[in-house]
């Protein structure tokens, strides 16, 4: 009777030590614990909403697999991410609204592994929802103590109709050739060293959209998803970034669609606004320095209209804060741009990248 008791005993704590040896091999790391950068929201399920383009988020992990739980809130629609595994880029991953399993991502070794998951998509594409991570030993990362750029702009910083790996241009929807990870902003930023974060909206510009006469960057800066109507405000002193880039205009001087009335280009409400528009960025950021960017896919008239108006707001600016370090302009060479209808291709990221390296180099060290 001893004997099959002491039997009885040896499974029981047997049994006892693998349940906790597996407890120590399976970890969750719940969204609450994530370091995200950019813009994101902690919702009332506390799960992570990544907002804007290519906000991030990393974390370490021991073994060949770890599993992401995410998800979009539209049951029809569809969102991408894209991740590093240890310092390297490795593809874009399509989230499904009916996504009925987690993504699992694969590694080649049971060493320690690094992943930096990406917003592939903009913030009007919708958020992507993360509300957990499991594997082995998890545990998450923050990014480098580093300067900070934000990238003010339009379709050509998201990094839209770039990508056609997957979906060819005239296929699919809009998102479909998003990836903001090889947008020229991310792509600088990761050749200095710096961190960056993404304040973008497709079609947008300073006074209109490339269609219309309405809603402008000036009118959707403070809302956390740069929708018009949303309540919900960004949190400006999440970040202090060193330099605010803003790359707008493209869209104030196009043609429009044909189908929308659309008046001439007004250079003075245009400068005026974009004046304004500067006054409202060195409210959030005192200390930030000002760069402004022309487009590469403007020529003719309008690319002269454009660089004459950036060096008059530049002017206007200066005179306005002749204590703080000056705005300074970079204007793009004209670009045959390869990706679709008419905007860079990833390809062509990588050039702008290369061409503005020298202008933000010279911004840090001043």
């Amino acid at each position: 009777m001893k004997s099959f008791i002491l039997l009885l005993t040896i499974l029981f704590l047997g049994e006892i030590g693998q349940a906790q040896e597996k407890q120590n091999i399976i970890d969750t790391l719940y969204a609450s614990q994530l370091k995200p950068f950019g813009r994101t929201l902690l919702n009332k399920q506390q799960e992570l909403e990544l907002i804007s383009s290519a906000v991030h988020f990393g974390f370490k992990f021991e073994g060949d697999q770890c599993t992401i739980f995410a998800s979009v809130k539209d049951q029809g629609a569809h969102n991408y991410i894209q991740y590093e595994l240890d310092g390297v880029y490795q593809k874009r991953i399509r989230i499904n609204g009916n996504l009925k399993e987690p993504i699992v991502i694969k590694t080649s070794g049971k060493g320690e592994h690094t992943v930096w998951i990406y917003k592939a998509t903009e913030a009007h594409t919708g958020p992507i929802i993360i509300s957990k991570i499991v594997a082995s030993h998890v545990k998450a990362e923050s990014v480098i103590k580093a300067p900070l750029i934000e990238f003010i702009g339009n379709s050509i910083t998201c990094g839209a109709a770039s990508d056609t790996s997957e979906v060819a241009c005239g296929k699919g929807e809009y998102q479909d050739q998003h990836n903001a990870y090889m947008a020229y902003g991310p792509r600088v930023a990761r050749a200095l060293g710096v961190n960056y974060i993404m304040s973008s909206v497709s079609g947008i510009g300073i006074y209109r959209t490339w269609n219309m006469e309405g809603l402008s960057m000036p009118q959707v800066y403070e809302n956390i998803d740069f929708q018009l109507n949303n309540p919900v405000k960004w949190n400006f002193k999440t970040y202090t970034p060193q330099i605010v880039s803003i790359a707008l205009g493209t869209n104030d001087l196009s043609n429009g669609d044909g189908k929308s009335p659309r008046k001439p280009f007004d250079e003075k409400i245009f400068t005026d606004n974009f004046v304004n528009f500067i006054k409202l960025v060195k409210q959030k950021y005192p200390k930030a320095r000002i760069a402004l960017l022309s487009s590469p896919m403007i020529s003719g008239t309008s690319r002269e209209v454009l660089q004459k108006c950036l060096l008059t707001i530049k002017s206007k600016v200066n005179n306005l804060y002749p204590n703080d370090k000056s705005v300074e302009t970079f204007f793009f060479p004209l670009m045959q741009a390869h990706g679709c209808t008419g905007h860079p291709s990833v390809a062509d990221h990588l050039i702008l990248a290369e061409q503005l390296k020298p202008f933000y180099q010279k911004l840090l060290k001043n």
